[in-house]
């Protein structure tokens, strides 16, 4: 009889030991283990103590109270990781904005710089265009000049600075001097070029005025227009005549 008593007492132990270590410690395990392996009677009576307070817990199975615990932490971590990951993809679309803002900004910038920047230089072109075709017209026509029956190399020069634009005179002086030393009346015995611009032949000036032997003002008149229709210029033709000696 006493022998069947104590055999239930180890079974009844040993099962409450069981539940006790699912849910508290190994220590406990142990103690159980060594009950149900026979140990002295003072072991199972510190067992069955511990196993005593442990009775609320003995109810739940352990492997299902530690599941519940690990699939509680296990939710927490992913509700912090999707929170996570919204707030880093919200910071990434706001800095995407903001870039794209500012890309757009500078676009603008650009893109206005530009167009001020080529109407300015449209402007200063179109100035210069004047200029240029007002520095092409001549002050003054050789018709305005009283006919003499003769001048000097001083009144002829000054006929030229009338009629010349001033920023081509010097070219056009130079080609004279090196042509006809502002000789109106020079011939190239050679040739037959005449006057203060050697045109040949010499007849070709007609078309500026039939006074062309005699009238420095017709001869200025013809070469200044044909300078300006061969080369561009007075100064493009004393270009062409430095490299070639002629023009």
């Amino acid at each position: 009889m006493r022998a069947m008593l104590e055999g239930n007492r180890v079974s009844r132990i040993s099962v409450r030991g069981f539940a006790v270590a699912s849910a508290t410690a190994v220590t406990t395990v142990g103690a159980v283990v060594g009950v149900a392996a026979g140990h002295d009677q003072g072991t199972t009576d510190r067992v069955e103590a511990t196993a005593a307070d442990a009775t609320l817990l003995a109810g739940i199975p352990a492997g299902q109270n530690v599941q519940a615990q690990s699939a509680s932490l296990t939710q927490q971590a992913e509700t912090q990781t999707e929170a996570a990951d919204a707030a880093a993809k919200k910071d990434a679309e706001e800095a995407a904005r903001k870039q794209a803002a500012e890309d757009a900004t500078a676009k603008k910038e650009a893109a206005e710089e530009k167009a001020k920047k080529e109407a300015e230089e449209k402007a200063a072109k179109e100035r210069a265009d004047k200029e240029e075709v007002a520095s092409r017209s001549a002050t003054r026509d050789a018709s305005s000049f009283a006919v003499k029956g003769s001048y000097s190399v001083a009144e002829v020069k000054a006929m030229a600075r009338q009629m010349v634009p001033g920023d081509q005179f010097q070219c056009f002086s130079n080609i004279v001097n090196n042509e006809s030393t502002w000789d109106y009346t020079a011939t190239n015995a050679s040739s037959g070029a005449y006057g203060l611009v050697q045109a040949l032949p010499g007849t070709k000036m007609s078309s500026a005025g039939d006074d062309w032997r005699t009238n420095p003002a017709t001869q200025i008149k013809w070469g200044l227009s044909y300078m300006n229709e061969r080369y561009g210029s007075p100064c493009g033709a004393w270009s062409f005549w430095q490299a070639n000696q002629w023009y």
